[in-house]
């Protein structure tokens, strides 16, 4: 699925990964921010910028479990709306950017308290009698996963900071995204693919007509009479 504020798409697809999103069409294509949760496939699409959604990595800051839970989350938490509040009230006023003191001040924040979840999450050295270790990633705590993330993608997480025009999350999505949810789990599923295509084409056609305010009986009545109502496309 992919949304803006005036459109959406929902996609089927039989696989779920780089396939799917290819074949759908719409990232390798696209080279505006796409927003989105860090799943990796979406970072392979190199023509496009990227924003990490902040409400995700707000839930993952809080629901670390208890004996991970240090400080340095729940300051890290308050940084962010902080900084959310600070881009708003800045945008209000017809201004593009915040100062650039209190920008780098900000970074500097951010950096602190990484550093801070580094100190508070270090990784065990390797014992010497160790076997070697297996391929892949070592194995980490979900606080040492989420530190890395918000490290090496600290550009995508502050990317509303760079950009006013890139939300803090991408709530617009999940709220697109929720009815798609209740039908799966009430249905189960399809009969065929066609008819998930379909219903995905209706779904995506209804909800686009109520983003921009358009008569969705009046439209339905065009596409049975052979003279559907066309919503605009410009996102």
């Amino acid at each position: 699925m992919a949304s803006t504020a005036t459109l959406t798409h929902y996609g089927v697809h039989p696989k779920r990964g780089r396939d799917a999103t290819d074949a759908i069409g719409i990232l390798p294509a696209f080279t505006g921010t796409a927003e989105h949760d860090a799943w990796a496939p979406y970072f392979t699409y190199d023509d496009c910028a990227h924003a990490l959604c902040n409400a995700h990595l707000l839930r993952a800051l809080t629901s670390l479990p208890a004996k991970q839970h240090q400080a340095w989350a729940d300051e890290l938490v308050t940084l962010l709306v902080t900084t959310k509040d600070l881009v708003d009230t800045t945008r209000a006023t017809g201004q593009e950017h915040l100062d650039e003191v209190l920008r780098a001040t900000l970074d500097a924040h951010y950096d602190h308290l990484l550093a801070q979840g580094r100190a508070a999450n270090p990784l065990p050295p390797p014992s010497p009698a160790a076997p070697p270790p297996r391929r892949g990633k070592r194995k980490q705590t979900k606080a040492q996963n989420l530190l890395d993330r918000l490290d090496t993608h600290r550009r995508e997480v502050l990317a509303f900071l760079d950009d006013f025009a890139v939300p803090f999350d991408n709530n617009q999505a999940e709220r697109d995204l929720r009815m798609m949810k209740v039908q799966q789990k009430i249905s189960g599923g399809f009969r065929s693919p066609a008819g998930a295509a379909a219903f995905a084409r209706i779904r995506g056609y209804l909800s686009t007509l109520r983003k921009q305010g358009l008569p969705v009986l009046h439209a339905l009545e065009g596409v049975f009479a052979g003279s559907p109502l066309v919503p605009s496309l410009s996102a």
